[in-house]
């Protein structure tokens, strides 16, 4: 039996008390985005060539669009009506919850934008894809911090299983973070292209400022949590303490 996909719906109620609904279909198995047949052709800012990331590993031949530019091309297009700073009632419903916030247009759109690029078939971000099958809609500084380092290290325990070296230093979580700045200045030149209004383009600015944030956060931040750990770390020995001889 074909298990169902994964289905995440973002409804936003504008000021007018009209609302533009996008759902999100999910492969539940490779968790990228399910084509929609009832999509129109793809604009030409799409294609893999029109602002391609510098290490983008993709060629036209395989590839003929950005896979993140795609599947971002109907937020983009429906986006049109809204300003940033325009008020939304947004409700996201997934299988699990449903949450509801007021909040701006281009928060509730980066909220949106961040998972369907993580979920896009984008080589760079296909690390992601364990957050955004337990996605967060408009998640705090905090809270993205807490996940992206929880998440990442749940992966090295995997890969560490599985007898690979596990980068139990971040090191690499850093560069993942620095790999999406330059997919998000891509994607911004991309987007500025084909937008007259702001909310899309602002939209992207605040992915990249959640991008930039998270490699000084994890050098120099993170104790930040440490309090949250208090019962594990009282249960470790001092260097140096022995255990007592049974």
């Amino acid at each position: 039996m074909q298990p169902q996909p994964l289905v995440i719906e973002y409804r936003f109620r504008l000021q007018d008390n009209s609302e533009e609904i996008f759902t999100i279909r999910l492969d539940p198995r490779t968790l990228e985005t399910l084509p929609d047949p009832a999509a129109e052709p793809l604009p030409n800012w799409t294609t893999l060539s029109f602002a391609q990331c510098v290490s983008c590993p993709l060629n036209e031949t395989s590839s003929p669009h950005c896979p993140a530019a795609a599947n971002l091309a109907p937020i983009v297009q429906r986006g049109e009506k809204l300003i940033s700073i325009d008020q939304v009632d947004l409700q996201v419903t997934t299988a699990e919850r449903i949450s509801i916030q007021k909040t701006t247009a281009q928060r509730a759109l980066c909220s949106i934008m961040g998972l369907v690029i993580a979920t896009s078939g984008c080589p760079h971000t296909a690390f992601f894809k364990p957050m955004a099958r337990f996605h967060l809609p408009l998640a705090s500084e905090e809270e993205t911090m807490f996940r992206a380092t929880a998440t990442y290290m749940l992966a090295q325990y995997f890969v560490k299983n599985e007898g690979g070296q596990a980068d139990f230093n971040l090191e690499k979580l850093t560069n993942l973070y620095r790999t999406m700045q330059e997919v998000n200045m891509a994607m911004a030149k991309r987007v500025r292209s084909a937008s007259k209004t702001d909310s899309s383009v602002n939209a992207i600015v605040l992915l990249d400022m959640y991008a930039k944030a998270l490699p000084y956060v994890i050098k120099q931040s993170l104790d930040e949590l440490r309090y949250l750990f208090e019962p594990f770390l009282r249960s470790v020995d001092p260097p140096g303490k022995s255990s007592p001889a049974q």
